[in-house]
């Protein structure tokens, strides 16, 4: 089964700054590569957890006494490495986003370049998909999802041509997805148009941010002082979040601070900016255009 090529692996794997005997925390298995290359820097005593909602993604687990691929959204960090004895780990390591495999997987539809079902679920057994949404939400919730999401310029007017197409006959796949916005999506600009709607569709199916904010705030709890947190993203809204966090220490408001005005901050940048791929690296792998990775160590 192929999967993407890992994208800034060699920073990721220098970002963790893993100690061989050390306990780690893959969120994102996909394809493994980010896991295989954590696993080369690990001794005999150390660690790899290892998460992914996807069952397809079991097919790619390496057979390694030292790894563990716990098959959950990894939102439930905290409480399924306590389920293997864990409390405290020396680094985590996140690729947030769809995997290449997903988005060229048709039938998954994920991408708009398919006519598919309109699913989009990471996980085939939750209850919303795609085609919920689109039927079943009223034009404000469209909106705000548009909007809130994948930050669609003219929200309202998108989500009011999606309620009076479904007047006629219900939406159930991507290319009448793409048939009936058609119309709103200015031609040079289509593409991005069209990447918008569907990434808010996808965030909102599986519930994607809500996710990253119960992952970051546990990675407080769950990280040992000097563990590192390392995590790309690929698109503003997840970018800024993390940002924040590795800044402020909470998502909401600014850090805390001492009697005498110090910032009270749980992390150490290693990365005072986002580290973006080179020019060749882009050139080789698409995905990695968009990615930003940054790096924390909790004090």
């Amino acid at each position: 089964m192929t999967y993407h090529k890992p994208v800034l692996l060699q920073a990721c794997v220098d970002g963790l700054d893993i100690r061989p005997e050390g306990t780690y925390v893959d969120v994102t298995f996909g394809g493994g590569g980010h896991s295989r290359a954590i696993l080369e820097k690990l001794g005999p005593e150390g660690r790899l957890f290892a998460f992914d909602q996807d069952p397809e993604a079991v097919a790619n687990q390496p057979d390694d006494p030292r790894f563990t691929l716990i098959r959950q959204n990894f939102r439930y960090l905290r409480n399924s490495l306590r389920m293997y004895g864990v409390e405290k780990v020396n680094g985590i390591l996140g690729d947030l986003g769809v995997s290449s495999h997903q988005f060229d997987t048709a039938e998954r539809g994920f991408s708009w370049r398919f006519d598919a079902p309109l699913d989009m679920r990471m996980n085939p057994s939750r209850p919303l998909n795609a085609d919920q949404v689109l039927n079943e939400y009223t034009e404000e919730e469209l909106a705000r999802v548009l909007w809130s999401y994948g930050e669609v310029q003219r929200p309202r007017m998108v989500a009011r041509k999606l309620v009076k197409a479904r007047e006629n006959e219900s939406v159930h796949t991507t290319g009448e997805l793409i048939r009936i916005l058609e119309p709103l999506a200015q031609r040079k600009k289509a593409p991005v148009f069209f990447a918008q709607v569907f990434q808010a569709l996808r965030i909102e199916v599986n519930g994607e941010l809500d996710a990253l904010r119960d992952l970051l705030e546990q990675s407080l709890e769950v990280l040992d002082s000097g563990g590192r947190l390392v995590i790309i993203s690929y698109h503003s809204l997840e970018d800024r979040m993390v940002k924040i966090f590795m800044r402020e220490g909470k998502l909401d408001g600014e850090a805390d601070r001492d009697f005498y005005g110090n910032r009270l901050v749980p992390f150490k940048l290693i990365s005072r900016k986002a580290i973006q791929p080179g020019e060749e690296e882009m050139e080789e792998n698409s995905r990695a255009r968009s990615a930003r990775l940054r790096i924390a160590e909790k004090i």
